[in-house]
């Protein structure tokens, strides 16, 4: 029977992003990303929910990541999600769930990339700027 496990995500990098090397080489990045969900209770009272994700990527695309990507950048992260579970040192069980990406998007621009050719229109609006971001 068929299955799928595939998780997008769209927020804003929390830290930057930390790249590390495993024993045989490969390079692999992990940086977490918030997302908001605003709504309003029964009582009309408007919340915001944050929800944190790691966000794990392999390869060329945690190179990307780890030159491109810092703190507040908003990104569009797609992938699967994958469970480890282990035993701690005082015997109790621990688990994470992570987003394994195989597709990272940059959504804002960065100040330093060039501004775009005259008549062209950028793809994605400048509306979230870091100091934006309540965390």
């Amino acid at each position: 029977m068929p299955s799928l496990n595939k998780v997008i995500i769209i927020g804003n990098l929390g830290s930057e992003p930390e790249m590390r090397f495993t024993p045989n080489g490969n390079p692999v990045t992990s940086f977490r990303v918030a997302t908001n969900r605003v709504y309003t209770t029964p009582e009309g009272e408007r919340k915001q929910e944050t929800e944190w994700f790691t966000v794990v990527a392999w390869g060329k695309l945690a190179e990307q990541c780890n030159q491109f990507l810092t703190k507040g950048r908003l990104v569009y992260a797609e992938g699967r999600l994958h469970t480890h579970i282990w035993e701690g040192q005082d015997g109790q069980k621990h688990s994470r769930t992570e987003v394994i990406a195989n597709r990272v998007t940059f959504l804002d621009k960065q100040a330093a990339a060039p501004l775009p050719e005259e008549g062209v229109e950028e793809a994605v609006p400048d509306e979230l700027e870091p100091e934006d971001i309540p965390f």
